[in-house]
């Protein structure tokens, strides 16, 4: 009997594929409507009337949507065709016209940002214009920070022959790379996947052989690294940003205290949490120190069960109807439709993630799924981002933005549902103690763990203002940072100094890493007060929540559960869930 194929996603809603002529067309539209939008609105945004200025933002929005199918169809069937020199054509393509089309839009910001409090609440006191405050507030916040039309213009034309081509080319070049172990080649994805095996053997070998490959590019990969960081620095002077962060936590709405204070309260629990793992982990798996490739293995008492697909999704739609009947109707559809790219194949991306191009219609989510227990909450974490989106349709195109901090938050949170649904089914002591790690495990790495990377990020970026880094220097930093936040239990050296640069957000979202720790710290915070029964109707709360994670202050949204982000206490709550976790782990394997 054949094996039943798993889904693939269908974007023939958005285009053909890369040879459909509405492609072109399309471009040509939105180059047509971008030239029209400043023919008739340039040098004259102060003195528009509340009915003018709202067609105007109409047409924006329009412009948006058509940007944004052109957009999302070439990222989207590139992230499953990356050694296809037709789709990498027809992506380089679009996002230069879109590029080029969207220089004559940017008066229209930089305009709005002339007006004067008493001009700006004049147009506020209409109702219809009124409902954009959340994008005319983000673009208020730039105001300090913008530089002339003319500047602006050539920073965005620059942009695809500068920051956006080095992305691309380090996207390309580490999807082109193979991987040999035992004499077999393999994929990122695949040889990631030998790395969770069972046989200690295997997994040293896959270890070695990622650091090793990752040493033989490392001229590569530095130099489009030192330009990466370059060129951001360029702009961020230009700009006046403070800290490399800085731009970051600015589209995030945090404060730079704010991140920091994150950053510095879950490095002052390295100890208490991540050392303290890695020791209880070293006496699961009988020896006196792990490998750094073995911090993700499997322990020697789990079961390594294998989940179908449709195991996977009755487990994971299970977990979410017992949450919120109305989560799951979300959640449901996912797999009623074509909006999944399910398996492993050549040329596609690694790793997973939700992608929703168009505001007001579904997201798409790309996994790899290959069956294993981390497979099935890694679906758990992408259809959580999916039904984000599908909350937040509502809110209008323009209004909607991706706040890394809040769009990591349904993510993590489905994954809590998950895991806590397996752990309450749990029957006996040692299938507890393998979920109980799995999860400290996977909260480590989230809470933990991109921390250290941030540190990582802003020592490379520091230094980056003196002159080039080399790998030499670049290693030097990774090790230091690994040895902080793992620990003693974890061994740290030559094997593993390269291994920044598999670390993808590095070069295409500087400064995203701590948005994972924000939301975990985030979730763990709610769900410690889902797990003492502390709020009414949390689950209807909850969807509110996440409605609002685009549009509302921080402050504003985590109100209904008591919660403030802005203090050094409300970090420290988050991580102490794993704490509690923790503290099972440990009673349960000392009774083990």
């Amino acid at each position: 009997m054949a094996e039943k194929k798993l889904p693939e996603w269908d974007l023939s809603e958005y285009y053909k594929g890369v040879d459909d002529p509405q492609i072109d067309a399309d471009i040509r539209i939105y180059s047509e409507k971008a030239r029209a939008f400043a023919e008739k609105y340039r040098g004259r945004v102060a003195r528009l009337e509340a009915e003018e200025f709202l067609q105007a933002l109409h047409e924006l929005e329009d412009m948006n949507r058509l940007a944004s199918k052109l957009g999302g169809y070439a990222g989207l069937n590139s992230s499953t065709h990356l050694t296809d020199p037709q789709a990498s054509a027809l992506y380089q393509k679009v996002v230069e016209s879109l590029n080029e089309a969207g220089k004559d839009l940017l008066f229209f910001g930089l305009e709005y940002n002339k007006l004067d409090a008493k001009a700006e609440e004049k147009l506020l006191s209409n109702d219809k214009i009124r409902f954009y405050l959340p994008y005319l507030r983000r673009v208020r916040k730039y105001k300090p920070y913008e530089l002339s039309e003319e500047v602006e213009k050539t920073l965005l034309e620059k942009d695809v022959t500068s920051g956006s081509a080095w992305v691309r080319l380090y996207e390309e070049y580490m999807a082109r790379l193979t991987y040999t172990v035992d004499g077999k080649k393999y994929n990122d994805a695949q040889i990631s996947r030998l790395c969770l095996s069972p046989d200690a053997e295997l997994r040293e070998k896959s270890g070695k052989e990622i650091n090793n490959v990752s040493r033989e590019n490392s001229f590569a990969v530095t130099y489009i690294y030192n330009m990466i960081m370059k060129d951001k620095a360029v702009e961020d002077e230009k700009r006046g940003f403070k800290l490399p962060m800085s731009a970051r936590n600015l589209a995030e709405e945090v404060s730079d205290e704010t991140v920091n204070n994150l950053a510095e309260t879950v490095r002052d629990n390295y100890k208490n949490i991540a050392w303290r793992f890695y020791k209880i982990k070293s006496r699961l798996l009988g020896v006196d120190k792990i490998k750094y490739w073995d911090r993700n293995a499997p322990l020697p008492i789990e079961d390594d069960k294998e989940y179908s697909w449709e195991e996977a999704v009755k487990t994971v739609l299970d977990a979410y109807k017992d949450f919120s009947p109305k989560l799951y109707d979300i959640a449901r559809e996912f797999f009623d439709k074509p909006w999944i790219d399910v398996a492993p194949k050549e040329g596609k991306r690694s790793g997973a993630f939700c992608s929703g191009p168009q505001t007001e219609e579904h997201p798409f989510l790309l996994l790899n799924f290959v069956g294993k227990r981390t497979d099935v909450l890694t679906l758990a974490h992408e259809l959580g981002h999916g039904c984000h989106h599908q909350l937040r349709r509502e809110n209008g195109v323009l209004n909607e933005t991706t706040r890394m901090t809040t769009e990591e938050v349904a993510s993590v949170f489905g994954e809590m549902l998950v895991f806590q649904s397996m752990l309450n089914r749990a029957t006996s002591d040692k299938e507890k103690i393998a979920l109980l790690a799995m999860k400290v495990n996977d909260m480590i790495n989230t809470a933990i763990r991109q921390i250290a990377f941030h540190f990582f990020e802003t020592r490379a970026h520091d230094e980056r203002r003196l002159g080039e880094v080399s790998a030499e220097r670049l290693n030097q930093i990774w090790l230091e940072e690994m040895r902080e936040s793992l620990g003693p239990w974890v061994e740290v050296d030559e094997n593993s100094a390269c291994i920044w640069e598999q670390v993808g957000h590095f070069f295409f979202l500087p400064f995203y890493v701590y948005a994972y720790s924000f939301a975990d710290c985030v979730v763990n915070s709610l769900y410690w007060q889902k797990l003492q029964n502390n709020v009414d109707n949390f689950a209807d709360k909850y969807l509110e929540l996440l409605s609002k994670t685009a549009i509302g202050k921080y402050d504003e949204i985590f109100a209904p559960f008591g919660l403030n982000p802005g203090s050094k206490e409300f970090w420290q709550g988050g991580l102490n869930l794993i704490g509690y976790y923790l503290d099972q782990l440990e009673e349960l394997v000392d009774k083990l």
